[in-house]
């Protein structure tokens, strides 16, 4: 029986990777304020 969960590291980032994130309003309004650190 296969296992659900067959991970996949291109599919991850992106999915879940930063430039992923960057699409996202979160990210872009932390840049906007001029923040050091984006994410983690």
């Amino acid at each position: 029986m296969k296992r659900t969960y067959q991970p996949n590291s291109r599919r991850r980032s992106k999915k879940m990777g930063f430039l992923a994130r960057m699409k996202t309003k979160m990210i872009n309004s932390r840049r906007r304020k001029g923040r050091k650190v984006l994410a983690h």
